[in-house]
Protein backbone atom coordinates (compact mmCIF):
# COMPACT_ATOMS: atom_id res chain seq x y z
CA UNK A 1 0.00 0.00 0.00
CA UNK A 2 1.18 3.38 -1.09
CA UNK A 3 0.55 6.35 1.23
CA UNK A 4 2.07 10.05 1.37
CA UNK A 5 4.27 11.93 4.26
CA UNK A 6 4.45 15.44 4.73
CA UNK A 7 8.97 15.19 4.46
CA UNK A 8 9.43 19.03 4.35
CA UNK A 9 7.31 22.30 5.21
CA UNK A 10 8.60 25.99 4.03
CA UNK A 11 6.99 29.47 4.45
CA UNK A 12 7.69 32.68 2.86
CA UNK A 13 6.36 36.55 4.28
CA UNK A 14 6.93 39.85 2.23
CA UNK A 15 9.72 42.14 4.07
CA UNK A 16 7.10 44.69 4.45
CA UNK A 17 5.43 44.56 7.70
CA UNK A 18 2.29 46.72 8.55
CA UNK A 19 0.95 47.19 12.12
CA UNK A 20 -2.24 47.72 13.92
CA UNK A 21 -0.26 51.56 14.42
CA UNK A 22 0.42 52.04 10.99
CA UNK A 23 -3.04 51.26 10.02
CA UNK A 24 -4.46 54.01 12.42
CA UNK A 25 -2.86 56.66 10.31
CA UNK A 26 -4.94 55.23 6.90
CA UNK A 27 -8.63 54.13 8.57
CA UNK A 28 -10.61 54.93 11.49
CA UNK A 29 -9.25 51.91 13.77
CA UNK A 30 -6.96 51.74 16.92
CA UNK A 31 -4.51 48.83 17.91
CA UNK A 32 -6.83 48.47 20.89
CA UNK A 33 -9.72 47.96 18.40
CA UNK A 34 -8.33 45.36 16.58
CA UNK A 35 -6.44 43.79 19.07
CA UNK A 36 -8.85 43.03 21.23
CA UNK A 37 -10.81 41.49 18.42
CA UNK A 38 -9.21 39.82 16.26
CA UNK A 39 -5.48 39.01 17.99
CA UNK A 40 -3.99 40.02 15.43
CA UNK A 41 -0.61 42.91 15.79
CA UNK A 42 0.70 43.20 12.33
CA UNK A 43 0.49 41.80 8.82
CA UNK A 44 2.81 41.07 6.14
CA UNK A 45 2.08 43.38 2.96
CA UNK A 46 3.27 42.55 -0.83
CA UNK A 47 5.40 44.70 -2.62
CA UNK A 48 3.76 46.39 -5.73
CA UNK A 49 5.74 43.91 -8.32
CA UNK A 50 5.37 40.71 -5.89
CA UNK A 51 2.96 38.24 -7.30
CA UNK A 52 1.37 34.90 -5.45
CA UNK A 53 3.88 33.18 -7.34
CA UNK A 54 6.64 35.43 -6.32
CA UNK A 55 5.42 34.38 -2.99
CA UNK A 56 4.76 30.91 -3.89
CA UNK A 57 8.56 30.29 -4.83
CA UNK A 58 10.34 31.71 -1.73
CA UNK A 59 7.62 29.13 0.25
CA UNK A 60 8.38 26.21 -2.73
CA UNK A 61 12.52 26.33 -2.27
CA UNK A 62 12.40 26.43 1.68
CA UNK A 63 9.91 22.96 1.52
CA UNK A 64 11.75 21.50 -1.20
CA UNK A 65 15.15 21.92 0.39
CA UNK A 66 13.98 20.93 3.78
CA UNK A 67 12.79 17.78 1.87
CA UNK A 68 16.14 17.16 0.64
CA UNK A 69 15.30 16.45 -2.95
CA UNK A 70 15.68 18.44 -5.95
CA UNK A 71 12.78 20.79 -7.82
CA UNK A 72 12.85 18.45 -11.17
CA UNK A 73 12.03 15.13 -9.16
CA UNK A 74 8.54 16.83 -8.45
CA UNK A 75 5.58 14.85 -10.12
CA UNK A 76 2.96 17.45 -9.48
CA UNK A 77 2.23 21.20 -8.18
CA UNK A 78 -0.60 22.13 -7.69
CA UNK A 79 -1.07 26.00 -5.66
CA UNK A 80 -4.02 26.86 -3.58
CA UNK A 81 -4.80 30.83 -4.07
CA UNK A 82 -7.78 33.05 -4.37
CA UNK A 83 -5.58 35.85 -5.83
CA UNK A 84 -4.01 34.43 -9.04
CA UNK A 85 -1.11 36.37 -11.31
CA UNK A 86 -3.47 36.41 -14.11
CA UNK A 87 -6.98 34.76 -15.25
CA UNK A 88 -4.63 31.84 -16.91
CA UNK A 89 -2.39 30.35 -16.71
CA UNK A 90 -2.27 28.60 -13.55
CA UNK A 91 -0.19 30.35 -10.31
CA UNK A 92 1.03 26.60 -10.17
CA UNK A 93 2.04 26.84 -13.67
CA UNK A 94 4.08 30.21 -14.01
CA UNK A 95 5.42 28.27 -10.43
CA UNK A 96 6.45 25.33 -12.16
CA UNK A 97 8.47 27.68 -14.79
CA UNK A 98 10.13 29.96 -11.98
CA UNK A 99 11.09 26.64 -10.36
CA UNK A 100 12.50 25.10 -13.82
CA UNK A 101 10.44 22.30 -13.83
CA UNK A 102 9.26 20.61 -16.66
CA UNK A 103 6.09 18.14 -17.67
CA UNK A 104 4.49 17.38 -14.30
CA UNK A 105 1.00 18.36 -13.92
CA UNK A 106 0.25 21.85 -12.07
CA UNK A 107 -2.72 23.59 -11.39
CA UNK A 108 -4.48 25.98 -8.82
CA UNK A 109 -7.19 24.92 -6.45
CA UNK A 110 -9.83 27.95 -5.40
CA UNK A 111 -11.27 27.38 -2.41
CA UNK A 112 -10.23 30.30 -0.77
CA UNK A 113 -9.09 29.87 2.87
CA UNK A 114 -9.52 26.29 2.71
CA UNK A 115 -7.68 25.65 -0.36
CA UNK A 116 -4.37 24.80 1.02
CA UNK A 117 -6.40 22.07 2.77
CA UNK A 118 -8.25 20.69 -0.33
CA UNK A 119 -4.79 20.69 -1.93
CA UNK A 120 -3.26 18.37 0.54
CA UNK A 121 -6.15 15.90 0.04
CA UNK A 122 -6.14 15.90 -3.73
CA UNK A 123 -2.51 15.34 -3.72
CA UNK A 124 -2.57 12.75 -1.31
CA UNK A 125 -5.10 10.90 -3.52
CA UNK A 126 -2.31 11.53 -6.59
CA UNK A 127 0.52 9.81 -4.67
CA UNK A 128 -1.79 6.87 -3.84
CA UNK A 129 -2.49 5.87 -7.46
CA UNK A 130 1.13 4.81 -7.17
CA UNK A 131 1.73 7.25 -10.17
CA UNK A 132 3.40 9.93 -8.50
CA UNK A 133 6.55 10.37 -5.83
CA UNK A 134 6.97 13.75 -4.77
CA UNK A 135 3.89 16.76 -4.48
CA UNK A 136 4.23 20.00 -4.09
CA UNK A 137 1.27 22.11 -2.15
CA UNK A 138 1.38 25.84 -1.83
CA UNK A 139 -0.76 28.24 -0.46
CA UNK A 140 -0.37 31.83 -1.51
CA UNK A 141 -2.00 34.71 -1.33
CA UNK A 142 -1.56 38.68 -2.04
CA UNK A 143 -4.95 39.41 -0.19
CA UNK A 144 -3.99 43.19 -0.07
CA UNK A 145 -5.27 43.50 -3.66
CA UNK A 146 -8.64 42.90 -3.06
CA UNK A 147 -8.93 45.10 0.14
CA UNK A 148 -10.78 47.81 0.13
CA UNK A 149 -8.34 49.95 2.07
CA UNK A 150 -11.41 52.68 3.61
CA UNK A 151 -13.12 49.31 5.18
CA UNK A 152 -11.94 48.45 8.67
CA UNK A 153 -13.97 46.00 9.19
CA UNK A 154 -12.24 43.85 6.71
CA UNK A 155 -8.81 45.60 5.99
CA UNK A 156 -7.20 45.34 9.18
CA UNK A 157 -7.59 41.04 8.56
CA UNK A 158 -5.87 40.04 5.96
CA UNK A 159 -2.22 40.04 5.23
CA UNK A 160 0.11 38.29 2.20
CA UNK A 161 2.17 35.30 2.36
CA UNK A 162 2.95 31.78 1.36
CA UNK A 163 3.57 28.40 2.77
CA UNK A 164 4.32 25.47 0.97
CA UNK A 165 4.88 21.43 1.98
CA UNK A 166 6.29 18.55 0.04
CA UNK A 167 4.46 15.34 0.31
CA UNK A 168 6.10 11.94 -0.59
CA UNK A 169 5.11 8.61 -1.45
CA UNK A 170 5.89 6.18 1.89
CA UNK A 171 4.65 2.83 3.05
CA UNK A 172 4.15 4.13 6.16
CA UNK A 173 0.54 6.14 6.58
CA UNK A 174 1.11 9.91 6.84
CA UNK A 175 -1.73 11.87 5.94
CA UNK A 176 -4.29 9.51 7.89
CA UNK A 177 -7.82 10.95 7.13
CA UNK A 178 -9.19 14.20 5.09
CA UNK A 179 -12.53 15.63 5.00
CA UNK A 180 -13.59 18.46 3.15
CA UNK A 181 -17.51 19.89 2.51
CA UNK A 182 -18.07 23.15 0.45
CA UNK A 183 -22.08 24.81 1.29
CA UNK A 184 -22.72 27.28 -1.91
CA UNK A 185 -25.81 28.59 -0.38
CA UNK A 186 -23.68 30.85 1.97
CA UNK A 187 -21.79 32.36 -0.73
CA UNK A 188 -22.77 35.67 -0.07
CA UNK A 189 -21.23 36.09 3.50
CA UNK A 190 -17.79 36.12 2.39
CA UNK A 191 -16.86 37.23 -1.21
CA UNK A 192 -15.39 39.13 -3.88
CA UNK A 193 -18.28 39.38 -6.49
CA UNK A 194 -16.06 41.24 -9.20
CA UNK A 195 -15.24 40.34 -12.74
CA UNK A 196 -13.14 41.39 -15.62
CA UNK A 197 -15.83 41.49 -18.78
CA UNK A 198 -15.21 43.24 -21.72
CA UNK A 199 -11.66 44.83 -20.54
CA UNK A 200 -13.66 46.29 -17.24
CA UNK A 201 -13.84 45.15 -13.77
CA UNK A 202 -17.75 44.52 -13.43
CA UNK A 203 -19.53 44.16 -9.98
CA UNK A 204 -17.36 45.19 -6.55
CA UNK A 205 -14.08 44.16 -6.51
CA UNK A 206 -13.21 44.05 -3.21
CA UNK A 207 -13.49 41.66 -0.34
CA UNK A 208 -16.63 41.48 1.32
CA UNK A 209 -17.67 39.90 4.54
CA UNK A 210 -20.55 39.73 6.86
CA UNK A 211 -18.58 39.41 10.01
CA UNK A 212 -21.27 37.83 12.40
CA UNK A 213 -22.31 35.48 9.94
CA UNK A 214 -18.86 33.82 9.33
CA UNK A 215 -18.04 34.12 12.68
CA UNK A 216 -20.96 31.86 13.86
CA UNK A 217 -20.38 28.97 11.02
CA UNK A 218 -16.85 28.99 11.33
CA UNK A 219 -17.14 27.93 14.71
CA UNK A 220 -19.61 25.67 14.27
CA UNK A 221 -18.28 23.39 11.35
CA UNK A 222 -14.60 23.71 12.33
CA UNK A 223 -15.84 21.61 15.48
CA UNK A 224 -17.73 19.04 13.17
CA UNK A 225 -15.12 18.42 10.46
CA UNK A 226 -12.35 18.05 13.40
CA UNK A 227 -14.41 15.35 14.87
CA UNK A 228 -15.69 14.06 11.58
CA UNK A 229 -11.54 13.50 10.28
CA UNK A 230 -10.87 11.84 13.69
CA UNK A 231 -13.51 9.51 13.78
CA UNK A 232 -12.35 8.28 10.58
CA UNK A 233 -9.04 7.50 12.65
CA UNK A 234 -10.64 6.51 15.65
CA UNK A 235 -9.70 8.79 17.62
CA UNK A 236 -10.12 11.58 20.22
CA UNK A 237 -9.45 15.14 20.63
CA UNK A 238 -7.27 14.12 23.32
CA UNK A 239 -4.99 11.72 20.90
CA UNK A 240 -3.82 14.65 18.54
CA UNK A 241 -0.68 16.96 19.67
CA UNK A 242 -1.35 19.98 17.44
CA UNK A 243 -4.08 21.63 16.06
CA UNK A 244 -3.44 24.14 13.37
CA UNK A 245 -6.65 25.70 12.99
CA UNK A 246 -7.08 28.28 9.71
CA UNK A 247 -5.96 31.86 11.20
CA UNK A 248 -8.79 34.22 10.43
CA UNK A 249 -9.21 35.82 13.98
CA UNK A 250 -7.82 34.45 17.54
CA UNK A 251 -11.16 34.35 19.24
CA UNK A 252 -12.29 31.18 16.34
CA UNK A 253 -9.42 29.41 17.20
CA UNK A 254 -10.23 29.79 20.85
CA UNK A 255 -13.57 28.75 20.45
CA UNK A 256 -12.69 25.70 18.27
CA UNK A 257 -10.42 24.12 21.05
CA UNK A 258 -12.69 25.02 23.81
CA UNK A 259 -15.34 23.25 22.55
CA UNK A 260 -13.08 20.23 21.09
CA UNK A 261 -11.58 20.08 24.51
CA UNK A 262 -8.19 20.65 23.05
CA UNK A 263 -5.59 22.97 25.74
CA UNK A 264 -4.85 26.10 24.33
CA UNK A 265 -1.20 25.16 24.31
CA UNK A 266 -1.83 22.56 21.79
CA UNK A 267 -3.29 25.40 19.45
CA UNK A 268 -0.67 26.39 16.77
CA UNK A 269 -1.36 30.91 16.80
CA UNK A 270 0.14 32.75 14.12
CA UNK A 271 -2.55 35.00 13.45
CA UNK A 272 -1.02 37.90 15.24
CA UNK A 273 2.18 38.11 13.06
CA UNK A 274 0.09 37.36 9.93
CA UNK A 275 -2.97 38.25 10.09
CA UNK A 276 -5.19 36.09 7.91
CA UNK A 277 -3.10 34.94 4.53
CA UNK A 278 -6.43 32.94 3.62
CA UNK A 279 -5.29 29.62 2.10
CA UNK A 280 -1.50 30.38 3.00
CA UNK A 281 -2.40 30.56 7.01
CA UNK A 282 -2.63 27.19 7.88
CA UNK A 283 0.71 25.61 5.78
CA UNK A 284 2.61 28.92 7.09
CA UNK A 285 1.49 28.02 10.86
CA UNK A 286 2.84 24.58 10.25
CA UNK A 287 6.41 25.63 8.88
CA UNK A 288 6.18 28.29 11.90
CA UNK A 289 5.92 25.36 14.16
CA UNK A 290 7.88 22.86 12.55
CA UNK A 291 11.19 24.96 12.53
CA UNK A 292 10.91 26.22 15.97
CA UNK A 293 11.03 22.69 16.92
CA UNK A 294 7.38 22.74 18.52
CA UNK A 295 6.62 19.82 15.87
CA UNK A 296 8.19 16.94 15.58
CA UNK A 297 8.80 13.97 14.06
CA UNK A 298 5.50 11.08 14.92
CA UNK A 299 3.41 13.73 16.32
CA UNK A 300 -0.23 14.20 15.11
CA UNK A 301 -1.42 17.03 13.97
CA UNK A 302 -5.13 18.36 12.71
CA UNK A 303 -5.29 20.91 10.33
CA UNK A 304 -8.64 22.73 9.77
CA UNK A 305 -9.47 25.29 8.03
CA UNK A 306 -12.66 27.24 6.84
CA UNK A 307 -13.42 30.13 4.00
CA UNK A 308 -15.81 31.81 1.39
CA UNK A 309 -17.87 29.36 -1.17
CA UNK A 310 -18.62 28.42 2.00
CA UNK A 311 -15.83 25.63 2.18
CA UNK A 312 -14.18 23.79 4.75
CA UNK A 313 -12.15 20.80 5.75
CA UNK A 314 -9.70 19.23 8.00
CA UNK A 315 -7.02 16.89 7.36
CA UNK A 316 -5.35 14.53 10.39
CA UNK A 317 -1.13 14.43 9.39
CA UNK A 318 1.54 12.23 11.10
CA UNK A 319 4.69 14.10 10.83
Amino acid sequence: MTYSRIIGTGGYLPAKVLTNRDLEKIVDTSDEWIFKRTGIRQRHIAEPDQTSSDLALGAAQQAISAAGITAPELDLIIVATSTPDFIFPSTACLLQAKLGVKRCPAFDVQAVCSGFVYGLDIADKFIRSGRHRYALVVGAEVFSRILDWNDRATCVLFGDGAGAVVLAADSRPGLHASVLHADGSQAGILSTPGQVCGGKVTGDPFLRMDGKAVFKSAVRVLEEVARETLALCDMQPSDIDWLIPHQANVRILDATAKKLGIDPARVIVTVDRHANTSAASVPLALDTAVRDGRIRPGHKVLLQAVGGGFTWGATLVEM
